[in-house]
């Protein structure tokens, strides 16, 4: 019987959520076939079968949290078909010939635990809302506990309610006595003037006038990641502001010609990724990942970009994107972008970045403070390219377009000085500029 397990989907993805089954149990799957969708906060894609056999049991539900090597399903691999079919007729001869010596018992436990296999999902929920799971009717394969399951359970009033001030005080057995409850009427007026709203949040209705927004697996995700990076990795922040006059030329004279020859538009991005890649062959310590007791500093550059979906955030990678020209650069851009978009992303577009470029400036954003991606040592954000007035070398005023780099870095790789030096090579690249710039 062969395993399935949830792969490693990026180098510092450590779990992930299910999200649907595109086999069911009985189907039988080719080798390298999409099994399962699996969502992190990278990227939702279609994990394939290793295996050609037919799927025999699903051990993790859709919407369940897993991590990184957990065994979620099994497969009979063809040729060990026909020997599992009668080892299971064996076996429910077996649980058969149990039944009938003691049924109720055998089909109540069968029903509530599953064989007493529950998700960490499932454990989180019930230890939350303080849920006897011996309680909980499961629905899923062979009786098992699902998220559903718990969630029905907690509607229903299932779930044990924590006692409030409110409920103390009217049941207090002596109310002429002096108690701590007295003390506390106003509070106690007040619990009891929004008992509705009390009763609306304890039975998972929003009030009237709220409204509560499911959270998806991809955010639940992208939320986890985030808090993960700004806890742990020690947030240092820098900003630069550049002359980008001479970039808004070189693109305002090329871009109708580059977009009726390459087919993609001439964006500004090629050209800050472009600068931030030479920087990093010049400062190579800003490619690095913190690895705990060492530094890693890496030799490929791969530049992660942010692009927002409808869903989410996601940060497909530009693989070796030093190698690359503006026209290269361009066209990378845009298929990840489109790809990203249509939820057609592959697991390797979203692995192996060691740097991020995030172009906050399409939102017109002026000023950011981005977090790290993780293991990434930094990240740089490009701000809206505005015009104003500007103080020259030689006193005199003019209108430029100017734009705001920032960068935040882990301070346990990289100091200022380094940092600041990287971002002063990307200003120098962006400022020089000029006519005879290549895009080819």
């Amino acid at each position: 019987m062969a395993e399935v397990k949830m792969p490693k989907l990026g180098e510092s993805v450590t779990e992930g959520t299910l999200g649907k089954w595109l086999k069911q149990i009985g189907d039988h799957v080719q080798k390298y076939e999409p099994l399962v969708e699996v969502v992190t906060d990278k990227v939702n894609a279609e994990i394939p079968s290793d295996f050609e056999g037919t799927l025999t049991e699903i051990l993790v539900n859709e919407n369940e949290t897993v991590r990184v090597g957990t065994i979620i399903a099994t497969i009979a691999e063809d040729g060990a078909v026909a020997i599992a079919a009668e080892e299971n007729s064996k076996e429910e001869a077996v649980m058969a010939a149990h039944a009938q010596e003691s049924p109720n018992e055998e089909e109540t436990t069968a029903a509530q635990t599953g064989n007493g296999r529950y998700s960490p999902l499932v454990l989180r929920l019930a230890s939350e809302h303080h849920i006897d799971l011996a309680q909980v009717k499961g629905t899923g394969m062979g009786g098992r506990i699902t998220r559903k399951d718990v969630l029905a359970f907690i509607e229903k009033g299932g779930a044990t309610v924590p006692v409030t001030i409110a409920s103390v005080a009217k049941s207090s057995p002596t109310p002429s006595a002096p108690t701590p409850i007295e003390a506390t009427k106003p509070l106690v007026e007040a619990s009891t003037s929004s008992s509705s709203t009390a009763t609306s949040t304890a039975n998972g209705v929003a009030p009237e006038r709220e409204e509560w927004i499911a959270v998806t697996p991809i955010r639940k995700t992208i939320a986890s990641r985030m808090v993960e990076s700004k806890h742990e990795a020690p947030h240092a922040w820098m900003m630069m502001e550049v002359d980008a006059t001479p970039l808004v030329k070189l693109r305002e004279k090329h871009k109708r010609a580059f977009r009726e020859q390459e087919g993609v538009d001439l964006t500004f991005l090629p050209f800050f990724i472009k600068a931030a890649v030479e920087a990093l062959k010049e400062f190579p310590m800003v490619n690095a990942t913190w690895a705990g007791d060492k530094i890693i500093v890496k030799k490929d550059v791969h530049i992660s970009i942010a692009v927002a979906t409808p869903d989410a955030l996601v940060v497909p990678v530009l693989h070796h994107a030093d190698q690359l020209s503006i026209l290269g650069l361009a066209k990378g851009i845009a298929d990840l972008a489109s790809r990203a978009r249509a939820n057609q992303l592959r697991l390797d577009d979203v692995q192996g970045g060691t740097f991020t470029v995030n172009n906050t400036g399409a939102f017109g954003s002026v000023l950011s403070q981005p977090i790290i991606n993780a293991p990434q040592a930094a990240i740089m954000t490009v701000e809206a390219i505005v015009k104003r007035p500007v103080i020259m070398k030689d006193d005199s005023i003019a209108i430029r377009s100017m734009v705001n780099l920032c960068m935040s870095l882990d301070h346990r790789v990289l100091d200022g000085w380094v940092a600041g030096q990287f971002l002063r090579s990307v200003k120098n690249r962006i400022e020089s500029i000029d006519d005879q710039y290549r895009l080819y």
